[in-house]
């Protein structure tokens, strides 16, 4: 984990005592980084956690799979057929009263 301290200087304990409470609202999770930025008497901090990797599931064809490798060409076909049913950008913007008619 790095520690950086910008807008002024503060001691090791009270760097410490940052780092502790980092940890502290993060439940124990892999900190990657920590800029404690000083503003006169207040302090804010900023952290950035490493990340996690995961396996993606997904529901196709009636099966919860991660990968399609033990599809057979026929369940391979199904699943190219498919159609997806997502929202693009503009999508969203005219929701949100972005896009004009």
């Amino acid at each position: 984990m790095t520690v950086e301290v910008v807008g002024g200087v503060i001691s090791d304990k009270e760097k410490q005592a940052y780092i502790n409470h980092v940890r502290n609202k993060s439940n124990g999770a892999d900190v990657k980084k920590i800029i404690i930025r000083i503003d006169g008497d207040f302090v804010d901090l900023e952290w950035h956690m490493n990340e996690v990797p995961f396996d993606r599931i997904r529901r196709i064809t009636g099966y919860l799979v991660g990968t399609l490798d033990r599809f057979n060409n026929g369940k391979r076909a199904e699943v190219a057929d498919r159609v997806h049913h997502g929202y693009d950008d503009d999508y969203y913007r005219a929701y949100s009263g972005l896009l004009e008619e």
